[in-house]
């Protein structure tokens, strides 16, 4: 009865060309429909034939809809998650009444559905780095001209990052209803949860936060260098805050955030770790000095801030980036 990763996030946003553009910029495809139910688009990886980002315009500011993830066992779900102070729900309107819904205690919504594991990534070329007393790149360059590159394509959503009251709370009820396990956690203000199969080190990550609400979505490249220069050129184009490049110290991966125009953010990474079987697998609580980063650029002083919470909702100042 676990969850087994993730699906998608749904974002209620005020501009869908907005948040059309933001994603299409940073590689991500997908379309707008027009109807009686409002305005809806719908965002996926190159090569998916599946959502990860759904956009539903026309709102007064952004908010967290729902998240999406894969799982089995829902009827054994939707019985542990009323036992754990959660509750099943009809699905809202416009959304098809399949899978399962519930709220968790905090009243995030949570959309549960059986289906089957995205076709296995293509093994890419190995990201190989000259080390003292082990020389494996000989005779050619790591690096081609810059203009060489394609832009960068985001493989798959690795995991959805999420505000919360109660840290410990929502991890207990991930962990004791939807059966997945906590990774690592700092403290109680920031915690990681992964399924307990086959799963990247986090699937759905909490951060401490006055109310619930969306933080970031992560999306996998293919190599460190491609985190680097899908963040720079993102940032180019959306021209508001960004965190990067760096390297987390709690799954290991390196990361470029860029903010997105309502102040949340999205996430390139690569090289996370990963959790073959949850019962070899023993969590760390974290000092807070290593809860963002091991190394990296100062954080952005509005990173963790939730602006669904804000009576105000966020103001996009639009900026020129600094280039090398």
């Amino acid at each position: 009865m676990p969850v087994l990763g993730p699906l998608s996030f749904t974002l209620e946003v005020p501009s869908l060309d907005e948040g059309v553009r933001f994603y299409t910029d940073a590689g991500l495809v997908g379309d707008v429909a027009k109807g009686e139910g409002g305005d809806i688009a719908r965002l996926r990886c190159p090569g998916q034939d599946r959502d990860s980002i759904v956009l539903l315009g026309g709102f007064p500011r952004k908010r967290l809809h729902h998240i999406s993830l894969r799982a089995d066992g829902l009827d054994d779900m939707a019985t542990l998650a009323a036992e754990h102070g959660g509750e099943v729900v009809a699905a809202p309107d416009g959304f098809e009444d399949n899978g399962l819904w519930v709220e968790d205690p905090h009243g995030m919504l949570i959309h549960l559905s059986e289906r089957p594991a995205d076709p296995e990534l293509e093994a890419a070329a190995p990201f190989q780095v000259n080390a003292p007393g082990l020389t494996v790149r000989k005779r050619r360059s790591a690096m081609l001209p810059g203009a060489s590159y394609a832009p960068a394509k985001p493989l798959r959503l690795g995991h959805i990052l999420v505000f919360s009251p109660d840290v410990p709370a929502s991890v207990a009820f991930m962990t004791d209803a939807l059966g997945m396990g906590l990774a690592d956690r700092a403290q109680d203000i920031i915690a990681f949860c992964c399924a307990r199969r086959d799963s990247d080190h986090h699937v759905v990550a909490f951060a401490k936060s006055p109310g619930v609400g969306f933080h970031h979505g992560s999306f996998m490249v293919s190599d460190p260098d491609e985190v680097g220069r899908g963040g720079r050129a993102l940032l180019a184009k959306a021209k508001l805050g960004d965190w990067g490049f760096g390297r987390h110290t709690i799954g290991s991966n390196f990361f470029h955030y860029i903010q997105d125009p309502w102040g949340s953010w999205f996430e390139y990474y690569s090289d996370m770790d990963h959790i073959d079987d949850y019962a070899l697998w023993t969590p760390t609580n974290y000092e807070m000095s290593d809860s963002l980063a091991n190394w990296g650029p100062e954080v952005p002083h509005d990173f963790v801030h939730n602006y669904e919470t804000d009576p105000e909702p966020f103001q996009a100042v639009r900026k020129e980036p600094v280039t090398a």
